[in-house]
């Protein structure tokens, strides 16, 4: 019965993390300059510049997958970092599982717009350099975009990190943060192959930004709960 229910604790922790990864890309800091980073990744130095043609769309699909192989990595390795001090607090498990389901109510809270909280609201915005990319520069670009810590970004990546810490091992803690990369990488790598279809779809989800903030503090407040309540059951066990 326990073999089970942790069974079912970590299949709704991946399917928590890829929906952060989707939630990621929906954000209103991150969607809304899709288009541009998209012309970046075509070889299009300025977002002005008009639609890229079709050897820059056969590029930008080769340097869409560069780019999110660079934030992964990042991600990936800070979930690594993030298992590891949740193995040495494994003795405390209940703590903080009820630690880290307060840290995504508060994230939750942030992104909903209730307070703000500083450090999560805060772009560390960078200016690359984009002539003619290639797949090796733009996985450069992706690490730096895995570091460039966008406010949308830095809510859910800390959410999936909180969820990485109470992994039991390392590995599980990585594969967390390789499906929260998944769930912004897939609509991402979509998103370059049908560029000129979507633009509509992005004008209507940047009309309703406000909308979906608040469900998704609304989704990262239920899953910090649900978190907090399974970390005081093992308390009071």
């Amino acid at each position: 019965m326990e073999y089970k229910q942790k069974e079912g604790s970590d299949l709704m922790s991946y399917a928590l993390t890829f929906a952060e990864g989707i939630l990621t890309f929906i954000s209103p800091c991150i969607l809304p300059m899709l288009p541009i980073y998209l012309l970046y990744l075509a070889g299009t130095p300025a977002p002005g510049s008009g639609t890229p043609d079709q050897s820059g769309k056969n590029r930008l699909i080769v340097n869409s997958l560069g780019f999110v192989t660079g934030f992964t990595i990042v991600f990936v390795a800070l979930g690594a970092v993030a298992a590891a001090a949740g193995v040495l607090m494994q003795r405390n498990r209940a703590l903080l599982m009820m630690i880290s389901g307060s840290l995504m109510i508060i994230f939750g809270l942030n992104f909903a717009g209730v307070f703000r909280i500083g450090f999560l609201n805060t772009e560390r915005r960078f200016r690359p350099k984009v002539d003619n990319l290639k797949f090796f520069s733009s996985v450069l670009f992706g690490i730096i975009f895995g570091f460039g810590w966008s406010p949308c970004l830095g809510t859910f990546l800390g959410s999936a990190l909180a969820l990485a810490g109470n992994s039991e091992t390392i590995p599980e803690g990585m594969l967390l943060l390789l499906v929260y990369s998944a769930g912004l990488a897939i609509p991402f790598i979509v998103s370059a192959a049908i560029f000129e279809n979507v633009r509509t779809l992005f004008a209507w989800f940047s009309r309703n930004s406000r909308i979906i903030s608040i469900i998704s503090g609304i989704l990262l407040m239920a899953a910090g709960i649900w978190f907090f309540v399974d970390g005081l059951k093992l308390i009071l066990a």
